[in-house]
């Protein structure tokens, strides 16, 4: 079986269909889904799917079938699309309007629809609901990235080696396929948590439903061919945008767990014409954040986009470290574990029953993509 179609199908089984023991639910000493789990009977195939074996990191062969720039929505995989119908067929998925954003404004949506109500729960708003991340464990600051893998990447990822550090990055799809030297070495080199933040980093919410599913599932699949099988377990919306619809088709569909932030640095925006902020003034907010109340702990927004924003970073380290925070990796901090299928990037992806066919995960040879030379 080509590796395409075997990726199809371990991607697959992560789709849940409306049911009551989603991953968000479950004990952390069961990391992973269970055999009868809802998701391992919506996707029957025949064929084996034994010896694996993923391209490399930076090949032709691994790029391949991979939209160069907009999330397509015209060849994506029926598993995916039979998944979202399930969901909104069982009425997991809310009909809630797609809103509007002018110019790269906060979305709006029409006439009757409260953002902040439990019916819509818009995360721009900062309506926040049962299931969500927002917050660190008292004394924890929960170390994350946004935005990359880009040229920048390269001192984080030998500043976070240096010092021993983990910490999870959510990646855009393109900016993967466009930068696979930095790709390979958070994956092979740092062993770091891969999560998702979607193909083309759009607001989320002016999404149609299928638009959603190609945002989430292309990147969960280039994700999972670059990490040797794994599923991510965590997204963050771009711009911080979800409400009920989008975390619904997150959820159901890929079984991912969203992603929020208590703290914002504005740090985005340090390369901006004119820059939204200033090195000293997101050195500031990061002074006053490590040194005040451990309680709650730190979601810090943060991402790997300039060397401005790198630099903020490792000038706040030493001031985490010297102030007794605990440094974790935001998708380890709960004991679930960055993926799905596995707890981390070094740890075996483990076999999952699809109906009657058993997945099992690639030959140890290719557990961890290879990158090209």
């Amino acid at each position: 079986m080509s590796f395409r179609l075997a990726s199809a199908l371990v991607l697959a089984a992560a789709a849940a269909a409306a049911h009551a023991n989603h991953v968000a639910n479950r004990s952390p000493s069961r990391w992973y889904h269970q055999e009868d789990h809802p998701a391992y009977n919506l996707f029957r195939r025949s064929g084996s799917t034994d010896n694996v074996t993923y391209p490399a990191i930076g090949t032709p062969e691994w790029s391949a079938g991979f939209p160069a720039d907009q999330a397509s929505t015209t060849n994506l995989p029926q598993a995916w699309v039979d998944a979202l119908n399930a969901a909104v067929a069982a009425g997991t998925v809310p009909d809630i309007p797609v809103t509007t954003s002018v110019n790269g404004q906060n979305p709006t949506y029409p006439s009757g629809y409260d953002p902040n109500s439990p019916q819509v729960c818009s995360t721009t708003y900062k309506c926040s609901t049962s299931g969500d991340i927002w917050e660190a464990p008292s004394g924890t600051i929960a170390l994350s990235f946004d935005d990359g893998p880009l040229p920048p990447s390269t001192t984080l990822y030998d500043f976070l080696a240096k010092n021993n550090q983990k910490a999870t990055h959510f990646f855009i799809g393109q900016n993967m396929l466009q930068n696979p030297n930095q790709l390979n070495t958070v994956i092979n080199v740092n062993y770091d948590d891969i999560a998702v933040h979607t193909w083309t980093h759009p607001y989320m919410t002016t999404k149609t439903n299928v638009d959603v599913l190609a945002e989430l599932g292309w990147t969960m699949w280039l994700i999972h061919n670059s990490t040797g099988g794994r599923l991510p377990r965590f997204w963050r919306p771009p711009y911080g945008d979800s409400d009920m619809r989008v975390r619904a088709i997150a959820k159901e569909v890929f079984g991912l767990i969203t992603v929020i932030w208590n703290h914002d640095t504005n740090d985005w925006s340090l390369n901006e014409v004119p820059p939204g902020t200033t090195e000293e003034a997101v050195a500031s907010l990061m002074q006053t954040w490590l040194t005040g109340p451990k309680s709650p702990g730190l979601v810090i927004l943060e991402h790997e986009l300039s060397d401005m924003s790198v630099q903020t970073f490792m000038d706040a380290y030493p001031v985490m470290v010297s102030n007794g925070w605990t440094r974790v990796s935001l998708a380890q901090m709960d004991g679930l574990g960055a993926y799905q299928n596995a707890m981390n990037t070094t740890s075996p992806v483990v076999p999952a029953q699809v109906g009657n066919v058993t997945v099992k995960p690639p030959p140890a040879s290719t557990a961890v993509a290879q990158t090209h030379g």
